[in-house]
């Protein structure tokens, strides 16, 4: 489902809730102090690390930064692990995400990143403890990519990137839960880059890039070998299904491509049903890869996923290249 609608305002409710986003606020800033004066520890690993999240709840396209950011430093050389929560398993210790796994036990995002990284990927509660667990597995591993790690302060970090939903910015600004804001406007300063997700890219900060994400490419869940592109569906009654953080810029991206259809959207990481992707009056019915790895079990020939890549400018790839050697050199 779309994000409140009281974090896009400073309305009624919003106001109502400042007393509680006042607590959290006080509650974050005190933790963050904690771990930058020394009181609560902060581990290194032996490889640099790069931290990718966002200062706001909800989803604003780091899934697909993390793969992009995976596949360009193979390219250049390095060879990526990427840890990651695994939010929505029913464990808490660092292990393994196969590319067979399932998200009960592995989260949702993590098994997409395991199918399309060409990479280790590892989870658990722990960030620092799970990058300890994989390096340790793959002695190979020459720098970890943290997935929405940004407020994780117990893994030391030599690069941290942050990513802002292009279209619906920081929201009213004001903290959870009477805004979006996990962290205030301010932390974005202390960043080594921002991606604007679907935006252009603001002078707000020294290094702001813009991220835009590409595809017309459809995998059918029961088939994966079988790819058609978006005019397959064209005179076609087609439903969309999204359960993301941002539903609508899926929606809107299908529009996009000339697909018409009937939507649906539900939660964030929603546990998907087999009801819950079956449509009497669909042709077929398309969804986003992150929704497909919870439906694959129960899909029929009638289910896609929509393949998309990010597309960002080749500045981000020279600053990061450029602070690794850096981390190396230091290290």
């Amino acid at each position: 489902m779309p994000a409140p609608k009281h974090w896009n305002s400073r309305g009624p409710l919003a106001v109502l809730l400042l007393p509680v986003a006042a607590l959290y606020a006080l509650i974050t800033t005190v933790r963050q102090f904690a771990f930058h004066s020394g009181m609560l520890a902060v581990d290194r690993v032996d490889v640099p690390v790069i931290i990718v999240g966002n200062i706001t709840a909800g989803g604003t396209g780091k899934t697909p930064l993390v793969l992009w950011l995976a596949q360009f430093l193979q390219q250049y050389g390095w060879r990526p692990g990427i840890v990651s929560r695994g939010y929505g398993s029913t464990r808490t210790d660092p292990r393994a995400v196969p590319v067979s796994g399932t998200p009960p036990e592995y989260g949702d995002e993590p098994c997409l990143l395991a199918q399309r990284a060409g990479c280790p990927v590892w989870v658990g509660v722990s960030r620092a403890a799970v990058a300890q667990a994989l390096l340790a597995a793959h002695p190979e591993v020459d720098v970890i990519i943290s997935d929405d790690g940004l407020q994780h302060y117990s893994l030391a970090r030599d690069l941290e990137i942050a990513v802002i939903d292009g279209t619906r910015g920081l929201g009213n600004g004001w903290p959870l839960p009477a805004g979006p804001l996990r962290e205030p406007e301010s932390r974005l300063a202390a960043v080594d880059a921002v991606v604007v997700n679907g935006g252009n890219a603001t002078a707000s900060h020294p290094q702001a890039f813009s991220m835009h994400l590409d595809g017309d490419e459809f995998r059918n869940l029961r088939n994966p070998q079988q790819v058609v592109h978006a005019a397959h569906f064209a005179n076609q009654r087609v439903h969309a299904i999204a359960g993301i953080g941002n539903p609508q810029r899926f929606f809107d991206h299908l529009q996009q491509l000339g697909i018409t259809c009937a939507t649906h959207a539900y939660p964030d990481h929603h546990a998907y049903a087999e009801g819950d992707v079956l449509f009497d009056d669909a042709d077929p019915v398309v969804m986003t890869e992150k929704d497909a790895v919870k439906c694959t079990a129960f899909a029929t020939g009638r289910h896609w996923a929509l393949v998309v890549n990010a597309n960002i400018e080749n500045r981000l790839g020279e600053l990061i290249i450029a602070r690794l050697a850096k981390a190396r050199r230091d290290g």
